[in-house]
């Protein structure tokens, strides 16, 4: 058994059942039964059911954005748009019928055509983190679904509810039994689903080593495995940017879920002499941040997750200020916020060199650290000598310096006056470096090919009687 707690009060609200390999691999032999049915639906038949499932998800996103900052802790605005932006893939794997569209050509040789069609897996696995409790979970299981999978789902055991909430809808949605399956676990369950011969492929996003783990583990088993990784995503602020709309990003991206996004900004790379003006208006609009528990319509920025990651979050604000960082902000010192639950406020550390703990590791909690530069060639260098690619901007009013961002950065995900380049459902998710183990990004038509495998046939219907043995290697002609 799990504790699951309120992050905002810091009570223990629940407790969550944790699988046995047992019991893991009993759901999946439910799933590959299962599998075999829906595989054999037709692509109106999914396509139905997804529709189905995105109206009744818009219905109660109120209610599962209720459940979300129940557990999790961020605001629920912040719970709302997570669940919008999930609803966007939805949206997407209802159109299954184009998504799985092969290829023809007709007469490739006498006679012999040849086309492709794409097919599921199987069952397939989703391994998702406590940040995002509705929208990950949606990344996957809506596009698996949608391709014929059935898709077994491990959410993070801090806040597993919404996982159940996501599960009764597509039921709902008249989804066969057996096709959408959650497992609440721990290691022993992730190593379950990883061992298990059944499951063909594993999608996962959490923490680098981790995903280094999954990758690892799963590929060596013979599965397809796409694992996103940590972050440490830089904003550049050119000193021809505006200042304003720089620091309104800052805020915005650094301290929104208190930090725990791996799209977060959590480096600020200030360009010539943009740096004091642009750190004296991020220090100017901390102050304002309305940060108290997440059910308060009031509330901008909420709790962290646990007590203990509270805690190591504040020790990356002792180390910052012992190895010289310059403190402008200290969240340590927030007296305005409840002392029961996980909350700690918007910290602010100036003068960061890449030497410092609060640079080179992924802290996931409400620290914006700035990195001082002389030139544009500086700033790029920066980003792409670090470890992670995963998502990284540029502010600008220069076209021609954005373009060359696009160009020379070395990250999965670039924004040009946007903060957090969250792609939309149309296009995919994914980093690069350490940010992503596997060949695949996420979701999108990169979804559609992960959960899916290519066939070609080549077929001829001759006439009886003209058919001849040819011992030679067969040629198109």
């Amino acid at each position: 058994m799990g504790p699951v707690f309120n992050p905002a009060t810091g009570e223990q609200i629940a407790t969550v059942d944790l699988a046995s390999k047992a019991e893991v691999d009993a759901v999946v032999a439910v799933a590959a039964a299962a599998a075999k049915q829906w595989r054999a639906a037709s692509l109106s038949k999914r396509s139905a059911v997804l529709f189905k499932f995105r109206e009744l998800l818009a219905a109660h996103s109120g209610e599962l954005a209720r459940i979300v900052t129940t557990e999790h802790g961020k605001v629920l605005a912040d719970a709302a748009g997570e669940i919008a932006r999930g609803l966007e893939n939805v949206e997407f794997a209802t159109g299954i019928p184009n998504l799985m569209k092969g290829s023809f050509s007709e007469q490739a040789a006498t006679g012999v055509d040849v086309y492709s069609i794409r097919q599921p897996l199987g069952v397939v696995a989703g391994i998702t983190p406590f940040n995002f409790p509705a929208m990950v979970p949606l990344w996957m299981c809506a596009t698996a679904i949608a391709a014929g999978n059935a898709f077994v789902l491990k959410p993070s055991e801090k806040d597993p509810s919404a996982s159940l909430f996501l599960a009764r809808l597509w039921k709902e949605a008249g989804l066969p039994d057996g096709v959408f399956n959650v497992v609440h676990g721990d290691k022993e369950a992730v190593d379950a689903i990883l061992l298990n011969p059944e499951i063909a492929a594993v999608s996962f996003v959490g923490s680098t080593p981790i995903a280094k783990y999954i990758y690892e583990t799963g590929t060596a088993q013979g599965k397809r495995v796409q694992a996103l990784g940590g972050a440490k995503n830089h904003m550049i602020v050119l000193p021809d940017a505006e200042l304003d709309a720089a620091a309104d990003a800052a805020i915005s991206a650094g301290y929104g879920a208190a930090g725990e996004r791996c799209m977060a900004i959590s480096v600020v790379v200030a360009v010539g002499d943009i740096a004091d003006p642009l750190v004296d208006a991020i220090a100017a609009r901390i102050p304002k941040i309305k940060i108290g528990d997440g059910a308060d319509p009031a509330s901008e920025m909420g709790p962290l997750i646990s007590a203990q990651h509270r805690d190591k979050v504040a020790g990356y604000v002792a180390a910052g200020a012992s190895e010289g960082a310059t403190v402008v902000a200290d969240g340590r010192e927030t007296t305005d916020i409840s002392d029961k639950g996980f909350f700690l406020g918007a910290t602010l550390l100036d003068n960061v060199t890449p030497e410092m703990t609060v640079y080179t590791d992924e802290i996931f909690g409400p620290v914006l650290s700035v990195v001082r530069v002389g030139t544009y060639a500086e700033a790029v260098q920066l980003v792409n000598d670090n470890e992670y690619g995963n998502g990284t901007a540029i502010f600008t009013r220069d076209g021609g310096a954005a373009r060359q961002f696009q160009f020379d950065v070395n990250a999965g995900m670039v924004g040009v006056n946007v903060p957090i380049p969250v792609p939309v459902a149309y296009y995919s998710f994914g980093g690069w470096k350490a940010s992503l183990f596997g060949d695949t990004h996420m979701y999108g038509p990169d979804g559609i090919h992960f959960f899916t495998r290519s066939k070609v046939v080549t077929s001829r219907w001759p006439d009886p009687g003209t058919s001849s043995i040819d011992l030679g290697f067969p040629q198109t002609r």
